[in-house]
């Protein structure tokens, strides 16, 4: 079902180190806000009609804010400059409810966590919850340089029964983690998980290539960074029908139209944001059909579950969507 969205105050902004600012979020009200796992994160609807997501790096244990930080990318797209120059405490803000693409799985015996950046945020919310759990862990944090790596006090103090490694490159990735060594051999039981910018993410990819299906787990701020799907773009789609399982409405889908487009045909209103398939602005559960998924920021257990309407379609002659 679609997420409900919330009214929530910026109740501080905080230097974290160059470019880079927090944001903490509370009710207006003072009650508590929707609960959270580690590696959630939310849609933020910005006085200037843009939507962008970003990861919660608070500890879901805190029941009453939610707390994310901010790169100022120049160019950018204008979400992360705006909120930089133009958001200021007390200001209320539209969110969506926290939703959750990038899981701690419940089946790894230890964590291996890369952070790169401010690629950190979704990780920082990890080491809270391993920390809690003694679980075993390693987290290393790539960055260029002290003075670019935020959140890193919290770390330190945070990380004590894992293990932190930092690792600062000056700007040339051969001087920072050796990623290749490190994903070398593979430990039974061992999930990674991984947020960063593009080059990273591609080399840690590449390098755990190796690694069990399903053990390896990413986190996407672009489209860019996304890999390839793996569905062949010259195929010709087939047209499909979906049913809304709150009145039994049916409608089908062509070929050249998306999920989404028809439900706006047929004036079911649908909140989208990238329509590419990696923020998760539409990630709607399915209940019956078999979906053919072209995302690649869902794993195989949320497979399962959902879809995102803007850009699946169906194996199955019809797909019962909870709407």
């Amino acid at each position: 079902m679609p997420l409900n969205k919330l009214q929530v105050r910026v109740q501080q902004i905080r230097y974290e180190a160059v470019d880079i600012v927090s944001l903490l979020l509370v009710d207006p009200s003072g009650a508590e806000l929707p609960d959270y796992a580690a590696g959630a994160h939310i849609d933020v609807h910005l006085p200037n009609g843009l939507i962008r997501q970003f990861s919660l790096c608070g500890s879901p244990t805190d029941k009453h804010s939610y707390l994310f930080g901010i790169l100022k990318e120049d160019p950018g797209t204008g979400g992360s400059k705006f909120i930089h120059e133009n958001i200021h405490v007390g200001d209320l803000l539209e969110i969506s409810e926290p939703k959750n693409l990038f899981k701690l799985s419940s089946r790894a015996e230890r964590h291996l966590l890369i952070g790169g950046g401010i690629g950190i945020t979704p990780i920082l919310s990890m080491s809270y919850v391993l920390e809690q759990q003694k679980a075993e862990y390693i987290l290393h944090y790539c960055s260029r340089s002290p003075e670019k790596t935020a959140f890193r006090e919290e770390l330190v103090d945070v990380v004590q029964h894992g293990q932190l490694c930092f690792h600062f490159d000056g700007g040339n990735p051969e001087n920072g983690l050796d990623i290749k060594t490190e994903l070398r051999d593979y430990v039974n039981g061992t999930h990674l998980y991984c947020c960063g910018p593009e080059g990273m993410m591609n080399a840690v990819r590449d390098f755990s290539s190796h690694w069990p299906v399903g053990t390896v787990h990413f986190e996407y701020f672009t489209q860019d960074a996304l890999p390839t799907n793996e569905f062949d773009e010259t195929a010709e789609d087939s047209e499909f029908q979906i049913r809304l399982a709150s009145d039994g409405q049916v409608f089908t889908v062509p070929a050249h139209k998306s999920i989404v487009d028809v439900l706006r045909e047929n004036g079911i209103f649908i909140e989208t944001s990238c329509e590419d398939g990696f923020c998760g602005t539409c990630l709607t559960r399915y209940l019956e059909g078999q979906p053919d998924h072209r995302d690649e920021v869902l794993d195989d257990e949320d497979h399962e579950e959902y879809v995102l309407i803007c850009c699946a379609r169906s194996k199955s002659p019809e797909l019962v969507l909870d709407l």
